[in-house]
Formats: C-alpha cells, sequence, structure tokens
C-alpha cells in the first residue's frame, strides 16, 4: 500500500466557464491534455470504455456533476456484485457539484479526497474502504452519510469540515480514525460507529447533537480540547481502553448513560456548562475523574474498582450507586489545569466552585468518602452502612429556620443546629407549607420542602429520620466532629420525641423534659437557665418558710434524787419556727444563698432548717446538682475533639 502526497499535477488547459475565471485545476487524462470533465465526449468514451473493476484512477481537481461521477463508477462496477470496484483512487480538491454517490464501492487501494468538495448530499454509504481513507481537509456542503462504511486501513477526516449532517451510522473503523479538528456544523451521527484502533476526535468543533450512542472504541479513545457546543450523547457506548477528554467543553448536556468504561484511568478535566449524566456507567479500573458542572448525575454508577470524583460548582448525585471499592467525591479547591497546562475556563459557572451532595439513597456507604462537600439538601434514607461513611474536610449542613416563628398562639425559636434534609422536609410537610417550585432561592425562615412534598406517604417519618440521625453520628464522630455529632444527636432524640408510632408515651414525655430542661443535654445555656431558676426559687422558698425565726436554743430537764445521788440531765432542743415577719431580709437571704449554692455541690449547710426547709433542701440537692452536670456536658459535647 502506497501513501501518496499532493505535488502539483498539470491542469487541465479548458476554463471551466463563468464560475472558475482561471482555469480547471483536473489533473489530464493520460495521453490527453485535458481532465475527464473537459474531454471531447468521444475521447471520454473511449477512457472509460478502457476502464476496468479494480482500476487506479487519478482524477484530482476534476469538477465532477452527477452524471459525470455516475459514468465513471458505472465503468468499475463489478458485473457480479454490480458495485463499483476502485484500486487507488484519488480525487483531492475534485469538486463535486452535485450528489455524488459512492454507496457500495470498494476502495482495494487508497482513497484520497484531500481539499475535495462536496456541493452536494455525499453518499458512502456501505463502502468498503480496504486501504487508506484520506479526507484531509474536505468540505462537505451538505449530508454526509458513511453509514455502514468499513474503513480497513486508516481514516484520515482531520480538519474536515462537515457544513450538514454527518452520518457515520455503524461504521467500522479497523485502524486508526483521525477526526482532529474536523468541524461538524450540523449534527454528527456516530451511533454503533466500530473503532478498533485509536479514535482521535482532538479539537474536533461539534456545532449541534454529537451521538455517539452504542459505539464501541476498542482502543484509545482521544477527545482532547473537543468543543460540543450541542447536546453529547454516548449513551451505551463501550471504551475498553483509556478515554481521554481532557480541556473537553460542552456547553449543553453530556449523556454517558450506560456506557462501559471498561479501562479508563483518567477522565477530564471537562467544563460542562449543564449536567454531565453518568447513570448507569460503569467504571472497571482505577480512575480519577475531573468534572467542572452545573450536575453529575451518577445514578446507578457501578464503581467496581477505586475511584476519585474531583468536581467543582456541581450538585452531585449518587443515588443507588453501587461501590464495590472506595469513592471518594471532593470538592477541588482551585481550577483544574488541562494536559496543555492551561487552566479549564470557568467564567460561565458563578460561584465559588462548592460542590454539592443531593443524594446517596440506596448506597452502601461503606466504601464512600465526601471531602468538602455541602450535604444541606442531600438525601440519605434508603441508604445503609451511613455508620460506615466518612465525611472529611468542612461539610456543611442545612440549619434550622431562623427569626422567631408562631406556633399557635405561642412563639417559638427554633434551636440553631445542623439538621438533615429529611427532617426539613418531615417539618415542611407537617407545617403544611406550600409547594417551592424549583429554581427558587431557599428561604431561611423556612423549613426546605422535599422533592415529593406535601405528599405524607413519600415523605420521611421521624422514625426514619431518627435512624438516619443516629447511624451518621458514628461518622461524625469517626471524623472526630464531636460538635457535628451533638446535633445529630439532637436531632435523633428530637424525631424520637415527635414519633408516635415507635416511642412510647412515657419515653416521649421523658424526652420531652429532657429537651426541656437541657435541650438533650446539649444546651448548656438552657440548662444554667433552669438551675439559676431553680437556685432562685430554692433561695426564696427557704427564706420564706426554711429558715426558722431564730436558731433554736438548747435547754437542760433533769430531777435531782431528794437523798442526793445521780442526777440525769436531758438535753433537747426547741423546734424550729417560722417568722411571721420580715421573712424577707438581708440576713435571710444570706443564709438561703449559703444553703442553696451547698446543695449544688452535694454538701450540707449545717444551717437549722425548718421541717418544710428541710424537704427543700433535700429537693435542691437532687435537681440542681443534675442541672449542673447537664450544663457541664452540654459544654463539652461543643469543644471536645
Amino acid at each position: 500500500m502506497t501513501t501518496h502526497s499532493s505535488p502539483a499535477w498539470p491542469h487541465c488547459a479548458h476554463g471551466a466557464g463563468p464560475a472558475d475565471p482561471v482555469g480547471c485545476r483536473g489533473i489530464h487524462v493520460p495521453g490527453h491534455t485535458a481532465c475527464v470533465a473537459h474531454l471531447p465526449d468521444t475521447d471520454r468514451d473511449t477512457y472509460l470504455a478502457g476502464l476496468t473493476p479494480g482500476a487506479d484512477i487519478d482524477h484530482r481537481g476534476t469538477p465532477f456533476t452527477e452524471g459525470l461521477l455516475n459514468q465513471l463508477l458505472n465503468a468499475v462496477r463489478d458485473p457480479n456484485t454490480a458495485d463499483p470496484h476502485l484500486g487507488d483512487a484519488r480525487f483531492e480538491e475534485a469538486q463535486f457539484s452535485r450528489d455524488s454517490n459512492f454507496a457500495g464501492a470498494q476502495f482495494f487501494g487508497d482513497a484520497l479526497f484531500d481539499g475535495a468538495r462536496f456541493s452536494g448530499v455525499a453518499r458512502f454509504v456501505g463502502v468498503r474502504f480496504l486501504g487508506i481513507a484520506r479526507f484531509i481537509g474536505a468540505q462537505f456542503s451538505q449530508a454526509a452519510r458513511f453509514d455502514e462504511a468499513q474503513f480497513s486501513y486508516a481514516a484520515r477526516f482531520i480538519e474536515v469540515q462537515f457544513l450538514d449532517i454527518a452520518r457515520f451510522i455503524g461504521a467500522q473503523f479497523s485502524q486508526a480514525a483521525r477526526f482532529d479538528e474536523a468541524q461538524f456544523s450540523d449534527a454528527a451521527w456516530f451511533v454503533g460507529a466500530r473503532f478498533s484502533g485509536v479514535a482521535r476526535f482532538v479539537e474536533a468543533q461539534f456545532s449541534q447533537a454529537a451521538q455517539f450512542d452504542e459505539a464501541q472504541f476498542s482502543d484509545a479513545a482521544w477527545f482532547v480540547e473537543a468543543r460540543f457546543s450541542g447536546a453529547a450523547l454516548f449513551g451505551g457506548a463501550q471504551f475498553s481502553s483509556n478515554v481521554r477528554f481532557s480541556g473537553a467543553y460542552f456547553s449543553r448536556n453530556a449523556r454517558f448513560d450506560g456506557v462501559q468504561f471498561l479501562m479508563a484511568w483518567e477522565w477530564g478535566p471537562v467544563m460542562c456548562e449543564g449536567r454531565v449524566v453518568l447513570s448507569g456507567a460503569v467504571f472497571g479500573a482505577p480512575v480519577t475523574l475531573e468534572i467542572v458542572a452545573k450536575e453529575v448525575v451518577c445514578t446507578r454508577t457501578r464503581w467496581q474498582s477505586t475511584a476519585t470524583v474531583r468536581v467543582r460548582h456541581a450538585s452531585v448525585d449518587l443515588g443507588h450507586a453501587v461501590l464495590e471499592a472506595p469513592l471518594a467525591v471532593t470538592a477541588h479547591p482551585t481550577p483544574f489545569t488541562t494536559s496543555g497546562g492551561t487552566l479549564l475556563d470557568e467564567t460561565v459557572l458563578s460561584g465559588s466552585g462548592a460542590v454539592r451532595v443531593v443524594s446517596v439513597q440506596g448506597v452502601d456507604a461503606a466504601h464512600l468518602v465526601l471531602t468538602d462537600t455541602d450535604l444541606s439538601d442531600c438525601l440519605f434514607s434508603g441508604g445503609f452502612h451511613l455508620d460506615q461513611l466518612r465525611l472529611e474536610g468542612r461539610t456543611t449542613l442545612a440549619f434550622t429556620p431562623t427569626g422567631w416563628h408562631r406556633k399557635g398562639i405561642a412563639p417559638v425559636r427554633w434551636t440553631r443546629r445542623r439538621t438533615l434534609a429529611e427532617e426539613h422536609h418531615w417539618r415542611a410537610q407537617t407545617a403544611g407549607q406550600p409547594p417551592v417550585s424549583a429554581g427558587t432561592p431557599r428561604e431561611p425562615r423556612r423549613w426546605r420542602t422535599g422533592p415529593h412534598h406535601p405528599d405524607p406517604a413519600r415523605t420521611p417519618d421521624p422514625d426514619d429520620v431518627a435512624a438516619l440521625y443516629r447511624q451518621l453520628r458514628k461518622a461524625f464522630e469517626d471524623a472526630k466532629n464531636e460538635p457535628g455529632a451533638a446535633d445529630f444527636y439532637y436531632g435523633e432524640c428530637e424525631m424520637r420525641r415527635h414519633d408516635r408510632t415507635g416511642t412510647p408515651t412515657a419515653e416521649r414525655r421523658l424526652l420531652w423534659a429532657y429537651w426541656l430542661l437541657s435541650g438533650y443535654g446539649l444546651r448548656a445555656g438552657r440548662a444554667l437557665g433552669w438551675l439559676a431558676a431553680a437556685m432562685l426559687a430554692t433561695i426564696v422558698l427557704l427564706m420564706a418558710f426554711g429558715l426558722p425565726a431564730a436558731s433554736p436554743k438548747q435547754e437542760v430537764t433533769g430531777t435531782v434524787p431528794p437523798g442526793g445521788g445521780t442526777v440525769t440531765f436531758v438535753i433537747d432542743k426547741q423546734d424550729p419556727k417560722n417568722p411571721t415577719r420580715d421573712r424577707f431580709s438581708s440576713k435571710r437571704f444570706d443564709k438561703a444563698l449559703s444553703v442553696t449554692l451547698n446543695s449544688v455541690v452535694f454538701r450540707s449547710s449545717g444551717q437549722d432548717l425548718t421541717t418544710t426547709g428541710t424537704y427543700i433542701e433535700m429537693t435542691s440537692r437532687i435537681l440542681e446538682p443534675a442541672l449542673l452536670a447537664l450544663a457541664v456536658l452540654a459544654i463539652r459535647g461543643r469543644i471536645k475533639r
């Protein structure tokens, strides 16, 4: 097989008419001084009659009408198959003014169409290229159809301009296929194409939809710096070797539904203004994905080996993904750098690059690591092994509504804490909040509504949410994030307190008291407030009823025998009595304060008390130390690491 260059050739001396005042560039037919388009009819007929199936032809620069091309192809048709058979075919810079139909043709040698211009529909349906197929710099003004074409050797469509639809449906590329810097101005269809060699689309530009559904790439696939201005569809495609999208730009959605990445080890960085959909995709080897997008959808994605997903700006949906090995989802802190060393342009996406994980439903979280992610809207219901989920870096969660609210006639202010999205959805549903349309900014004074709001049957109930809090609390504890774990313990207790089906009434009442007194042992201010109130009440009660009017005096009584002898004395003390007036004096306050402070630390004041005062002191020595302990526990929960 020979590779042809494109040297200067003897031009046709005849003018090509008003449309080409310079002259025809068609190469001379052997033995003549004109191209086949400008030969006299008798000479052309003689030349065509001398051609046989499989003949080599050279018509560089020749202008072909539809009729002339049909005559040429008819001259080399195989009588058995009725298909044109050509050897080496040279059509560099040839001009096809109308439709050109090569359907079913077989090129047994090299087929060279470099710089050719196809003004009408170009049909290469079912063509077999057994040698090199080269269309470097060619231009297709109307549809180019290569459906079911077979490229047995290298296929080169470098810098080709497809101004209309380009169809390669079911095409087979047995060796390397290069579409570097090709321009697809309309839809590009590679549905079901087979690339057995390296497939290169480096810096290719797809102005409309690019469809690679069910395509198979047996060797490396390069889409480096490719630009997809329309939808990019790779549904069901199979990449058996590495695939490179470094610097690829997707102006709309990029869909990789059900794609098999069997040996890919690097994927990206890519930039997508819409959604990158990897739903149902399979990653069979260790891989690193680097994505900048509005959304990254990985529902039911199968990760068969270790994977790292570095993301910027996007919301990530991992719902029902299958993790057979560790998967790390990380918010990348800085813009990505392409393989060429340039920064990926993120100007079309506003914001700081924060990453939101919106769902891990149905995921076995034992292999999942989330780093520096926003979990404010993340759905955990249906996930399992959530206690083994690893949360690293800064994890952001939704807070309770701000400000004062009205519950019935009573004013209510929610305790500031980090919460799960499921609790927001349940509270919004029970509070009867109106639905919020998609894209509406979140109101910090309201609970966030769920995707199925206000349907109670599809909204998690308190029992379900309590289990989520319980499992995720351990994840925070394992990450040494005690404040985060404390908030989740609070949330668990809240859900148990509101659960009227799974939590017994007595337990709910106990939880209610626990919440009221100390915020489940997590609100030091509340416990200290109750302690202060209890101490104040103790002081007031002691001053009113517990301290006697005066310290009781000892009395000695006895009997002296008349004849002398042993004298027996009985020492007794008067019963303390409440004063009838001046109960609230400064002196009595000092005594009451001393008794109260001693009761907090389980010490006896040594003060004489009335019977009522004794019971008041006993009560305070039980209640007040407990409140102090709750306050200490709450402080420890906030500062422990």
